[in-house]
């Protein structure tokens, strides 16, 4: 049990290294896996519809694969855990809607596809908002994801799983996707690494409307390393996606040396648009104070975003329209209230609503290049308020100002997307109630492997901080902790033993 412990605390690199120097076995660290997730699940919820008797199969053919002296992936042998957006053959993937309860792909999403040819054991899927709408992982069919700090708060999302099984070492790789803060939200308030990569660096055959940058797939981990390994599995041109672009996804494993005193740093509270309470101002400010000393300039840098609310509202709708408007005509109360509200407001728009958005969006790039010309990075807080009670379905207010939507407490993560530049939020100590606080690193146009470098060098240097180190759950406490997390499913999932290998999946 001991040993296992230690095990599944290494990063996804170290247990690379280990598997194929064969001091450890693929077989072994998937046992540890699963008997982390059996421990620690039940007091977050974080995975969901899980595969072992494939996994434990999987894991003997790595084994006798790094045995028989084969060429390995760079993923092989790591356990798996896929967003449950995300499609996966011959595992349940229900995007948490009650429709999809028995929805069994019969393929993987390119993303998937390349996480399993590097090598990567496929395990289970990882909770998601219903249809990924918001940033509270809470659905009608799998229940809440609890945070692992405090399970009665909100895990984040709509990565809120992979955030919260990462947290709790319950597997090494787990993946991501971003739209408004999807990657970075649960990332900040969970306590790990989540990068919003730039639009096609990794391809997402998942999207309806190609053509629209809001929407990608990325990387998490609990390091910087950690999510560059995932990245260099999986980044580089796709046919299944029209964004997608050549590139060498090798560079993401040797980021470059960089001189934190050599750094140009502007930084934000709000980008002069976003409602934030003062305790998360606060902690910041108390962050840059840190960081300060250590770069060559340090100083607040000014937006003019004022138009950014209403355009994400329309870009965002828009893919809505295209995904809900089926179901929607059918019975729209087959929808839950947040993804009903998003094909609403869709459906109310107008050709000129959208060509305006469009135009305003490449307005707002612009004026991010403006900034850029002066500075390598610019610094924001993740997130505008202290994890909120799980129960509790959006933030309606926030320091004291009612929002307009369910939505709008993303405006930190949503303002950069509409920028399409990449952005990584890094752990940054905790906040004034003690719940992880994340550090928003926003990087230059196309500058992800830069943007990396520098959240590696601010994460190296955090570390010898106790005060600002990525904090970590008490595992001790979630072992014993039976919060009820399940009170919003109203119906089991459906399986269908004959559409699944060896009669399907467990359920954790």
């Amino acid at each position: 049990m001991k040993h296992h412990a230690a095990l599944v605390a290494h990063s996804a690199p170290t247990l690379r290294v280990m598997i194929a120097n064969k001091d450890i076995s693929p077989v072994e660290l998937l046992e540890a896996c699963i008997e982390r997730i059996e421990a620690i699940n039940p007091a977050v919820n974080a995975v969901t519809a899980t595969c072992f008797p494939e996994a434990r199969a999987a894991a003997k053919e790595a084994e006798r694969k790094v045995l028989r002296g084969e060429p390995l992936g760079l993923l092989h042998g790591l356990p798996l855990g896929v967003k449950d957006l995300e499609d996966t053959a011959g595992l349940l993937t229900t995007y948490g809607s009650p429709p999809k309860r028995a929805h069994i792909p019969t393929r993987d999403v390119v993303l998937v596809e390349r996480l399993r040819a590097a090598g990567a054991i496929l395990v289970g899927k990882t909770n998601v908002p219903e249809l990924g709408a918001g940033a509270n992982t809470r659905n009608p069919v799998w229940g809440a994801t609890g945070n692992p700090f405090d399970p009665e708060r909100n895990a984040g999302g709509s990565s809120g799983g992979s955030a919260a099984a990462l947290a709790c070492d319950m597997l090494p790789i787990c993946t991501g996707s971003d739209t408004g803060g999807s990657l970075r939200i649960p990332a900040s308030i969970c306590g790990v690494v989540g990068m919003r990569p730039t639009p096609g660096l990794v391809p997402n055959s998942r999207r309806l409307l190609g053509w629209t940058p809001i929407s990608v797939v990325g990387p998490m981990g609990r390091t910087v390393k950690e999510a560059c390994l995932q990245l260099a599995a999986t980044a580089g041109l796709s046919s299944g996606d029209p964004l997608s672009f050549p590139t060498d996804p090798l560079r993401f494993l040797n980021l470059p040396d960089i001189d934190l005193s050599t750094l140009r740093v502007g930084w934000t509270e709000d980008f002069d648009t976003c409602d934030v309470d003062e305790n998360i101002r606060a902690t910041f400010r108390a962050r840059i104070a840190a960081i300060a000393p250590w770069v060559k300039i340090c100083e607040a840098v000014r937006f003019d975003l004022a138009d950014a609310h209403r355009c994400f509202d329309v870009l965002r709708a828009e893919s809505f329209v295209a995904g809900l408007r089926d179901t929607y005509l059918k019975d729209p109360m087959l929808l839950g209230e947040n993804t009903r509200a998003n094909y609403e407001m869709g459906a109310a728009m107008s050709l000129a609503d959208s060509a305006w958005a469009q135009a305003e969006q490449t307005r707002i790039f612009r004026r991010f290049q403006t900034s850029f010309a002066q500075y390598d990075i610019i610094l924001s807080p993740t997130t505008p308020i202290s994890p909120m009670p799980w129960r509790t379905l959006y933030a309606a207010s926030i320091a004291g100002r009612e929002q307009e939507n369910y939505y709008r407490w993303l405006a930190l993560t949503y303002v950069v997307t509409l920028a399409t530049h990449p952005a990584v939020s890094l752990p940054c100590g905790v906040d004034d109630q003690g719940m992880p606080f994340g550090l928003q690193i926003v990087g230059p146009f196309h500058g992800d492997e830069r943007t990396l470098a520098i959240a590696h060098a601010l994460e190296e240097a955090f570390a010898r901080s106790p005060a600002l180190q990525r904090p970590r759950p008490d595992l001790a406490t979630l072992a014993v902790a039976r919060p009820d997390l399940k009170s919003i499913v109203t119906a089991p999932p459906v399986f269908d033993p004959a559409g699944i290998p060896d009669a399907g999946p467990s359920v954790v």
